[in-house]
């Protein structure tokens, strides 16, 4: 099946349900970014530390598979030169009505974080790659398009889920209980039976893939990338699985 038009679907159908992803930033978050006091997150919860990022004003930045009207308009706000690309109508729909109600200019982009070809080679300062990875079953391509399109010398900043949290069995951890049933790298179309992936389908949950720490760490370094910054976030305490893991983990690579 196809993955990114079905996902697509599925994120359409979570704005219109009111997922946290795809609540869009206040204004009053806008005017203090326009002042120079902002923050984003890639994770969960810890933003990203502001040294890692060059000097913002001017900055050419890719959110990349980031819509929800989140990232993008901070940044556009603090003045940096924004794209945003996403797979999902109504997430970008979320930046652009965030857009015009605060006389920002963020440029948008239907397309897949696999296939950036809308874009030359070194076209931007910075990739901000919020967790999102997790819905495109190859994670190579993301990386390798990443390194092309920044300039030598670019940042790219990325939220990565801990492939850890795709051990367990979901319905159990509900119940308190986590017990081991998956393995990694993880994948729907090989970790779950017939009707159970039939069941998902019909129910709208998005097809999640639990890639592992060298496809996601090891995997930027393959492409050219040099790992220059790293933090662990949790889920906030929602999650049995925060009172004995991080289960996200922020990079910073260099394109060299």
């Amino acid at each position: 099946m196809n993955v990114v038009h079905y996902n697509s679907n599925v994120w359409d159908k979570k704005v219109e349900s009111g997922c946290v992803w795809t609540q869009p930033v206040s204004s009053e978050i806008v005017e203090k970014a326009k002042k120079g006091e902002w923050e984003v997150i890639v994770t969960a919860n810890k933003t990203v530390p502001k040294n890692w990022f060059p000097p913002i004003k001017g900055l050419k930045i890719l959110c990349l598979a980031s819509g929800g009207g989140q990232q993008a308009p901070i940044l556009a706000a603090a003045g940096a030169d924004v794209t945003l690309v996403d797979i999902s109508d109504k997430q970008l729909e979320k930046d652009i009505y965030v857009a015009k109600q605060n006389n920002l200019h963020i440029n948008t982009v239907k397309a897949s974080m696999t296939k950036l070809d809308m874009f030359s080679d070194e076209s931007f300062d910075l990739v901000l790659h919020p967790v999102s990875n997790v819905f495109v079953e190859d994670i190579i391509p993301v990386w390798r398009e990443c390194h092309r399109i920044l300039k030598h010398g670019g940042t790219l900043i990325s939220g990565i889920c801990n492939p850890v949290i795709y051990l367990f069995d979901d319905e159990q951890e509900d119940k308190g209980v986590l017990e081991v049933k998956y393995s990694i790298p993880y994948s729907p179309f090989s970790a779950l039976t017939e009707e159970e992936l039939s069941k998902s389908l019909e129910n709208g949950e998005a097809l999640e893939f639990g890639h592992s720490l060298e496809q996601q760490i090891g995997g930027q370094i393959e492409v050219g990338f040099v790992i220059q910054g790293f933090y662990e976030d949790d889920f906030g305490g929602v999650r049995l699985l925060d009172k004995y893991i991080k289960s996200f983990i922020a990079t910073r690579a260099i394109k060299k």
